[in-house]
């Protein structure tokens, strides 16, 4: 453990609580020689380890192909929040999409949290999974809109796991007078994200998958198959799936210009003497700003809180210091609290907040999941192998949502999307 505000030295990105707690894999070999399978999965986070097993649990061969670590990206440095849904609600669906085609979206989407229960029950991945999500109104203007969502949702899809929490109730959750209300949602929670990430490679590992680490893909060859290269080896494979979220552009350079990069920042803190002080149903919380605040209680009794964001990737001097400011704003006698784990995750977002679905050739591809990808990635997974299976309606229906490249081309796309975040992260403020 370190002093207050100070944590080991080293890469300040990857200095996180879960890799200090993993339940580490052997490490897997990297790719030094040609080798050829049904499936090459690119990528060994969420959505390219529940391909990778999905496919090899249908009788697919199976190679995949991670470029650092199994779990070194935003699979196993995010918050842990487990937020149902989409950044988009319910009804803002159906009014744009319709009422048939919202409601099937939504309702898909929701599925995702079935989906990873049953992943972790059924290979008993011990990830410290906990129940409750609570979404905390930071205006009354949010918690109108929140209360309107629910009753609509109730409604019209029957959901009884939503309740209304008042101003009054908001202690039930939180031990802060910073909120308006809020929306505690009984099927979110929060799990060790990089445990359920590795347990998930566990599971692929045992239905066959052959896992390559550190085995950065170079080029993709898609003619009559695909050849996948690296610098030391290549696969041969009837079909690719790309699971690369931030770094999609690194095997497909058009597809980086529909996301961009956000980096979050997460602290955790020395283990509480009394954590459920803070949170008294042991929730998970994330407020309700565009750049949000999100925290929850660590199986141990920390408090892990996530807050401001940075849109360059250069992380700031002291992330402590960074995210401890946020921190205070919400609890302030955790002003002089220890912070033992300090890091950075980086996440890719879309222009309209909804993940980025579609096909290349004999690649299929998902990315841009704008920070709900702790459940949708694997949702994502399953999906692309029952499009490979014969079965692409549901993955069409989030390949057909409309996605536009952000502006500016290759040099000034970032600079323009960062304006218009700055913008929205202004009016938190207002």
């Amino acid at each position: 453990m370190t002093a207050a505000g100070a944590v080991a030295s080293g890469d300040p990105l990857n200095q996180s609580y879960y890799a200090a707690t993993a339940h580490r894999l052997p490490p897997q070999p990297a790719l030094e020689e040609a080798l050829s399978a049904d499936i090459c999965v690119i990528g060994g986070g969420y959505t390219g380890l529940s391909a990778a097993l999905a496919a090899a649990e249908a009788g697919y061969s199976v190679i995949l192909l991670e470029a650092q670590s199994i779990g070194f990206g935003a699979s196993g440095r995010n918050g842990g929040q487990l937020i149902p849904g989409l950044r988009w609600s319910a009804r803002e669906l159906i009014d744009e999409f319709g009422d048939e085609r919202g409601k099937a979206i939504h309702s898909l989407a929701m599925t995702a949290v079935a989906r990873v229960h049953q992943r972790i029950a059924d290979h008993g991945i011990d990830c410290d999974l906990k129940s409750g999500h609570f979404e905390a109104a930071h205006k009354p203007a949010h918690f109108d809109a929140m209360r309107r969502d629910v009753e609509f949702r109730q409604a019209a899809f029957g959901e009884t796991g939503l309740e209304i929490v008042g101003t009054k109730d908001v202690g039930l959750h939180v031990a802060s007078n910073a909120y308006h209300g809020g929306i505690y949602d009984r099927s979110g929670g929060h799990f060790h994200p990089l445990n359920y990430a590795l347990g998930l490679a566990r599971a692929a590992l045992a239905a066959g998958v052959r896992i390559f680490e550190h085995s950065r893909v170079s080029a993709i060859d898609d003619s009559a198959s695909v050849i996948i290269r690296t610098a030391t080896g290549q696969v041969k494979a009837a079909h690719a799936i790309l699971a690369c979220d931030r770094w999609s552009g690194e095997v497909d350079r058009d597809l980086a210009r529909y996301t961009v990069p956000i980096v979050n920042y997460n602290i955790a803190t020395a283990p509480l003497a009394d954590p459920r002080a803070l949170l008294p149903s042991d929730a998970a919380v994330a407020d309700s700003r565009f750049v949000l605040n999100y925290y929850r209680l660590s199986a141990d009794g920390r408090l892990i809180f996530g807050g401001g964001e940075k849109y360059r990737e250069r992380p700031p001097h002291d992330i402590a210091g960074f995210v401890r400011r946020p921190m205070v704003e919400i609890f302030p006698a955790l002003r002089d609290v220890t912070i033992d784990y300090a890091w950075g995750g980086v996440v890719a977002v879309t222009m309209n907040r909804l993940p980025h679905f579609g096909r290349r050739g004999n690649c299929l591809f998902a990315h841009g999941f704008s920070g709900h990808g702790a459940l949708l990635t694997t949702l994502a997974g399953e999906l692309i192998v029952e499009a490979l299976r014969g079965k692409p309606e549901n993955f069409d229906l989030f390949a057909n949502l409309p996605h536009h490249r952000f502006p500016g081309g290759r040099w000034l796309a970032r600079p323009l999307a960062t304006l218009g975040l700055l913008w929205y992260g202004l009016r938190d403020r207002l």
